[in-house]
């Protein structure tokens, strides 16, 4: 049996971040000019990424994603995906991406042995894209985006909806993944480390999602799954289903089994945490697996974290982090620690 917390919650899914690095500049997750990065040298291998993927494993994990930053700016990332895909322990072994990269990626992940693919699309429109991102790669995104549909059962679009900047493409969006085929989910706005443009009347809520949908499309029907999946999921008359991660408003910190690991080997037990326990130094130094994963599972039963719950307690509720403490710790950005 997994781990549990001191809520209950099991220690079942676990983020890798392969990078911190992002070939995007998007304005939600990295508005800022300048960024400090990682010393290239403390991040970890492969080995070592499958060593430590192989303790939490131990202790119940069944649920790996790769992350980033943009996991594909890793080279030669389909070779940890093999090693990782070695492991029958894990059922279920995912990447999400911004999909600039993913048109020349896709088939070799798939034959690595990737589960499945999440692909960030905020707009269809290749200026709105520009604007987001302050690239011009919307066209290679779609590219990657059909190229995954060509190589993996499972593709998923992940959609952060902003009010007054992209919530008029609910309903494109979802007539585009209807015709992938992929299942799209609207994301709240989230004010974690990094979103230092954050407002609350930027948030598009998920009574907003939903009412937009129902208003268009006619009323949609709740899904009635896991509990511990981040995504309320719903069926539409035709057949279609999307979810909606509502992480702002309606937090899922009570179902929460998810972990995240930073590409230089810091654990960090909730995406709000302010610190995390540092698994490189023992890796590198000798420490034995077992007594790594007792440091883990004694992390883990004292764990009582509900970051998204306090957040929206909050009387006044601004930005989370300002520009020059994220820069003093990089290990607080989002893009650090692999959303």
């Amino acid at each position: 049996m997994p781990v549990a917390d001191l809520l209950g919650r099991p220690l079942r899914s676990l983020r890798v971040s392969v990078t911190d690095r992002c070939n995007l500049r998007c304005q939600y997750c990295m508005p800022e000019a300048e960024y400090t990065w990682l010393p290239r040298e403390t991040l970890l291998t492969f080995e070592e990424i499958q060593r430590l993927v192989a303790v939490f494993a131990d202790l119940g994990v069944d649920k790996v994603r790769l992350t980033g930053g943009e996991p594909l700016l890793r080279r030669d990332l389909p070779d940890l995906v093999r090693l990782l895909a070695a492991d029958a322990r894990l059922s279920d072994l995912a990447l999400t991406t911004n999909g600039v990269l993913l048109a020349d990626h896709a088939a070799p992940l798939a034959e690595a042995g990737l589960g499945r693919v999440t692909v960030s699309l905020d707009t269809l429109r290749a200026d709105r894209f520009t604007a987001l991102t302050r690239l011009t790669t919307h066209a290679r995104v779609l590219e990657g985006i059909a190229a995954a549909a060509r190589a993996f059962a499972m593709v998923k679009l992940d959609t952060v909806i902003m009010r007054g900047v992209n919530d008029d493409e609910i309903g494109p969006l979802l007539e585009f993944g209807r015709r992938i085929p992929a299942e799209v989910r609207f994301i709240e706005y989230m004010d974690v480390g990094g979103a230092t443009r954050w407002s609350p009347d930027l948030v598009f809520p998920r009574c907003d999602i939903l009412g937009r949908i129902e208003r268009t499309y006619g009323p949609v029907e709740p899904i009635d799954e896991s509990a511990w999946a981040p995504a309320d999921r719903f069926r539409m008359r035709d057949g279609t289903v999307f979810g909606v991660i509502a992480s702002t408003t309606a937090p899922f910190c009570g179902t929460c089994d998810r972990a995240r690991l930073t590409a230089d080997g810091v654990w960090y037990r909730c995406l709000y945490a302010s610190e995390g326990l540092d698994l490189r130094t023992p890796l590198r130094t000798g420490v034995p697996a077992a007594e790594i994963a007792d440091r883990l599972r004694a992390a883990w039963r004292t764990r009582m974290d509900r970051g998204a719950e306090l957040r929206l307690a909050e009387r006044h509720r601004g930005v989370l982090l300002p520009p020059d403490t994220l820069k003093k710790n990089v290990h607080l950005e989002m893009h650090t620690r692999g959303g």
